[in-house]
């Protein structure tokens, strides 16, 4: 946490950033109230909160996406009007979202030249980019090939071209918003050397970011928010986990998963020699067995692109396999003939697939209207040959009240909730279904240290019922507190399986990475 030149840095200098009772509201619901904060420069300054306690609105308001109702903005103790992201740029403002904002079919020079090109004659635009860039990656170990294709790169290496995009317009502010959301364990370490780096070179980096031990491993001071109101800030070597959560969510917080012994029963689920082969011929899973008993957690670890995404995309009946795979005795479909979400749930299969945005919701349409996708045929929702919107929006509504959805309105736009709202709302839709079997993908990927909390006793209270569960997540913590039995894939294969009270992160990482440990 921080470094030796920080402290002399915040005693002489201006703070690079201060905000003075930033206040914004989205009609009833006041996002941001009265906010003030100093951020200091060439510090690494964690913002974090409960999801839909205003973070991302204010770094919004500090780039120019919003405008705020009421309060001042000061750069470097320059009074500064930020009416469009242009001058939050002119400003030496960059800032890398959570879902980033990269042209898919561009290369990587030509997305961070985009909207800065220095003159009418493009060619002579991209070569001065590319030698800028050259320099920028190596004094910041941001490696990444100019000439790439962003669809063709990894999550990680475009996240570095977000970042290079900022750098190249000079910013000497950075604001990440939930950077290692959908990084690898390894991609985040990454990340956070090029930050260090960043801060020794000294930018100001601003992080918000729901993981505690995020915020104590790299910030050097934290600010904590809670329904709109700024409530603490802190040094971060003056506190710890423990207190951070509390003053997030206004109470105490269990940080570790409270579950009695499971109680496992009959096998609910059997997978045997699954394989998967993918649109381009590349077989992603090779040949794995695995079953499930009911009243158990199987976690499967590894590290994403490693099979584990299209086993769940078979179980939940929208992707093609050859092998056997049998729900409580009975074989089901998997040749794309009479296999799809509908008969799987008819079978007691609910599933949380791993990207809410694109597989969970339909961010256009309203959260009443998301919360009965895949069950809109259940005859409590039917009236005549009508479908019963009032009864819907009610179900609705007592789903988000259990779940704590903030706000609480079914009649808002999925678009319109932050992340881990999103997040609760397709859990609650697949959990309240009572399933046999629940599949879950990444379940509180976004999402903040209260709502883990909740999703993981959901989770836990389904399996004392006697319920399965097949958990994937790259969340080595969340696997090993969550499961019962843990599988580990490597390369479309299970590399073993292991108790959680008898292995460690150290022992699943090196399985996640194909190393066995046996003699070779």
């Amino acid at each position: 946490m921080g470094n030796a030149n920080t402290e002399g840095r915040q005693e002489t200098a201006a703070p690079a950033i201060e905000l003075r009772g930033i206040s914004k509201a989205f009609g009833p619901v006041q996002a941001n109230k009265d906010i003030s904060i100093r951020v200091m420069p060439g510090t690494i300054h964690g913002i974090i909160g409960e999801n839909g306690a205003g973070k991302s609105t204010l770094m919004s308001i500090l780039f120019g996406y919003y405008k705020a109702d009421a309060g001042e903005i000061f750069i470097s103790g320059q009074k500064t009007q930020i009416p469009d992201s242009q001058a939050a740029i002119a400003a030496g403002i960059g800032m890398v979202f959570q879902h980033f904002k990269l042209v898919q079919n561009f290369t990587v020079l030509e997305n961070v030249i985009l909207g800065a090109e220095d003159g009418a004659l493009l060619n002579t635009s991209l070569r001065n980019a590319r030698a800028t860039l050259r320099q920028l990656a190596q004094e910041y170990e941001l490696e990444v090939d100019p000439d790439a294709v962003i669809e063709d790169l990894s999550v990680g290496h475009q996240q570095r071209v977000e970042i290079l995009k900022a750098l190249y317009r000079q910013a000497e502010i950075l604001i990440l918003d939930e950077p290692t959301g959908v990084l690898t364990p390894s991609e985040a370490d990454q990340l956070f050397r090029i930050l260090r780096r960043l801060r020794g070179e000294g930018k100001t980096i601003i992080l918000i970011t729901h993981k505690l031990r995020e915020i104590m491993d790299i910030t050097d001071t934290v600010s904590v928010m809670r329904r709109g109101e700024m409530t603490a800030t802190v040094k971060t070597s003056e506190t710890n986990p423990q207190e951070l959560a509390e003053l997030m969510v206004g109470r105490k917080v269990l940080l570790r998963v409270d579950k009695a012994p499971a109680e496992p029963k009959d096998v609910v689920l059997e997978i045997e020699n699954l394989r998967v082969i993918d649109d381009a011929g590349v077989e992603r899973v090779k040949g794995i067995n695995l079953n499930l008993r009911a009243g158990e957690v199987l976690g499967i670890a590894g590290v994403a692109g490693n099979g584990q995404s299209e086993l769940l995309e078979v179980l939940g009946g929208y992707q093609t396999a050859s092998g056997k795979i049998t729900v409580n005795g009975q074989e089901i479909d998997l040749t794309g003939k009479k296999s799809d979400g509908q008969s799987r749930r008819a079978r007691g299969i609910a599933h949380v697939p791993e990207d809410r945005q694109s597989e969970g919701l339909i961010m256009d349409y309203t959260a009443w209207e998301n919360v009965v996708f895949g069950y809109h045929g259940d005859p409590q929702f039917q009236s005549g040959l009508f479908m019963n919107n009032a009864a819907i929006k009610e179900d609705a509504a007592g789903k988000m009240e259990r779940f704590d959805v903030r706000p609480p309105n079914p009649r808002l736009m999925a678009k319109n909730f932050s992340g881990g709202n999103q997040q609760k709302i397709v859990v609650a839709r697949e959990i309240e279904r009572d399933p046999d079997i629940l599949l879950v993908g990444q379940p509180t990927r976004g999402v903040d240290i209260g709502a883990i909390e909740f999703i993981h006793k959901q989770i836990i209270a389904l399996r004392d019922r006697g319920k399965a569960i097949l958990l994937v997540s790259v969340e080595l913590d969340e696997v090993l507190s969550l499961s019962d039995r843990i599988a580990v894939m490597f390369d479309g294969q299970i590399m073993g399986e292991r108790l959680p009270q008898n292995t460690d992160e150290r022992e699943l990482g090196l399985l996640m990475a194909g190393v066995t440990g046996e003699a070779s």
